[in-house]
């Protein structure tokens, strides 16, 4: 399936999301992944917002994650609170914010997505 530049990526199985998180890796490009349950009111308020982001800013790469479907890969990051967004770089974590906070998810996404090039 082809992929627009700019929309959230739904990781349903153990496939993938190592699909996503190696082309992640490979592109060098910031990976935010927002780790996500259904039965969670404050996913459910955020996850509008973090699709409008992924519109906006299209040097990243945005992936959904449900807790329930991937519990491996949730307690591979140690993800102990919905929603958590974890930002990735060369697959490693390099930063983190718990909580529905529009906010700090938009500064975080703006520090770790510049690119500098010499």
């Amino acid at each position: 399936m082809a992929a627009e530049e700019g929309q959230v990526f739904g990781c349903h199985t153990v496939d993938e999301w190592k699909d996503h998180f190696q082309k992640g890796v490979e592109s060098k490009k910031l990976v935010v992944i927002d780790f996500t349950a259904a039965s969670c009111g404050p996913c459910r308020f955020i996850s509008p917002y973090f699709a409008e982001i992924a519109k906006q800013i299209t040097n990243v790469i945005f992936l959904k994650v449900d807790v329930d479907e991937l519990e491996a890969v949730t307690q591979e990051f140690k993800v102990e609170a919905m929603p958590t967004f974890l930002f990735l770089k060369d697959g490693q974590e390099v930063d983190r914010v718990v909580g529905a906070r529009k906010d700090d998810l938009v500064a975080k996404i703006n520090f770790h997505g510049t690119v500098v090039t010499a």
